[in-house]
């Protein structure tokens, strides 16, 4: 990541409302009378104290591209629950941060989670790194955890769960699909931290599966934003396809300088992460048309229950509703909706009895489709999407129903072992 000044600690220790976030950042301008004002009456007239929710999600920063539509979809889940009479008879307080994209700030908010604002959920984290920091804090202080983003797999953590797509499920869906209709050849460009390390194997052995390679794989830090090197690397190796595994949004600006290059009508793209942060918004037709991803959730999946959900969510946000794209909003408003039930069914705020709840199979039927929580990885079974870029949307190609995490599965089984705490890399060599 880039350097930047120290941080005073007036910056480091405040906490940031929803509302002031984004209309500071101009992506949605929540009026009082459209969010705030319903939670508030809520809370007057359920007469209780209120469940502290925390959100831990950037909206300033690199990785604001992804937190933005995030926050916007916590934010309406918390409002939507307190209108219906919020939950056990008490409104639910939202409490959200902005670690704006440094590692020590999610560090630091998940401990102010835990000790000072004795959240009963924390949903939180984008990348693997910031998961990483803010899982072990609210591991040490019993603190129940929500991680919503797709990501590599492999966490085995009773106190976390994790509802995000992982590789045996988007991975495994994205590479046979280049292999039909592209050809065998796969040069990789992926980030350098663990997601994209992780995954860059997983391309490569779907490739070698489907009778194809993975000729060389690249790897950038996030704030890289000159690839003219690596293109021209590319060209010299004539793959027959590309996928990136590249996150945050400087990798927007691969897309642009391939298409500069004049290399998008020879050599197409597929991404495992184009569409979780809205970039096809950035990209012009011409530079985004024909990128083709798999997610677990996308805005244009034509189901009864998403074009509810999306009139609901546009009839309270109006003009400034938030495009959410691919996956990671959708998924953390699926997030919160699974620990809700959780509560409701556990009769308690409690993080061990609502852990075994969440263990018992509960399933979200909603505008991603079904969600089970399988109880012994903590993961879900999900319906997965292929699509492709049409003019900044999605149009979806095909869908794949109820794909279980079995990439975790492999490696977790918290039945067996509730003390398990760490995340496994699982053995993809063969």
């Amino acid at each position: 990541m880039a350097s930047r000044r120290p941080l005073r600690q007036a910056e480091v220790l405040r906490t940031v409302e929803t509302k002031m976030i984004l209309e500071r950042r101009g992506l949605l301008k929540l009026a009082s009378t459209a969010l705030a004002a319903p939670a508030v009456m809520s809370h007057a007239a359920l007469g209780a104290d209120p469940v502290k929710v925390v959100g831990i999600h950037d909206t300033s920063g690199g990785l604001d591209i992804y937190g933005q539509p995030m926050v916007a979809c916590l934010d309406y889940a918390v409002a939507e629950l307190n209108e219906a009479g919020g939950l056990l008879g008490r409104p639910v307080q939202l409490i959200n941060y902005d670690p704006q994209s440094n590692i020590q700030l999610y560090t630091q908010f998940a401990t102010q989670a835990a000790t000072r604002d004795r959240a009963a959920v924390v949903h939180a984290g984008i990348t693997s790194a910031s998961r990483e920091a803010i899982r072990p804090v609210l591991r040490r202080y019993n603190t129940l955890y929500f991680y919503n983003t797709q990501y590599e797999g492999g966490v085995c953590d009773r106190n976390s769960f994790c509802t995000g797509s992982t590789p045996a499920q988007n991975v495994n869906k994205l590479v046979p699909y280049v292999l039909s209709n592209w050809g065998k050849r796969i040069y990789v460009v992926a980030a350098d931290y663990n997601y994209g390390q992780i995954t860059s194997k997983w391309i490569a052995k779907y490739a070698r599966e489907g009778g194809g390679e993975a000729v060389a794989v690249d790897f950038f830090p996030l704030d890289v934003t000159d690839f003219g090197a690596a293109i021209k690397k590319i060209q010299a190796a004539k793959p027959d396809a590309v996928v990136s595994a590249l996150v945050g949004g400087n990798h927007v600006g691969f897309y642009r300088q391939w298409a500069a290059a004049g290399l998008k009508g020879s050599v197409p793209v597929a991404s495992t992460t184009l569409g979780g942060g809205n970039e096809s918004l950035l990209l012009t037709p011409e530079e985004g048309n024909g990128i083709v991803s798999a997610f677990s959730y996308f805005q244009e999946v034509d189901t009864p229950a998403n074009t509810a959900f999306l009139a609901r969510f546009r009839a309270k946000l109006g003009a400034r509703t938030p495009y959410l794209g691919a996956e990671l909003a959708m998924r953390t408003y699926t997030g919160f909706q699974l620990w809700a039930e959780g509560v409701r069914r556990a009769g308690a705020i409690d993080r061990m009895k609502v852990i075994e709840a969440l263990e018992s199979g509960i399933t979200h039927e909603g505008p991603a489709g079904r969600t089970v929580l399988d109880p012994k990885t903590h993961h879900a079974t999900l319906d997965v999407h292929l699509a492709r870029v049409e003019n900044r949307g999605f149009r979806v190609l095909q869908t794949f129903p109820q794909q279980p995490p079995s990439d975790t599965a492999s490696v977790c089984d918290l039945a067996a072992n509730p003390g398990s705490n760490q995340q496994h890399v699982v053995d993809v060599r063969t």
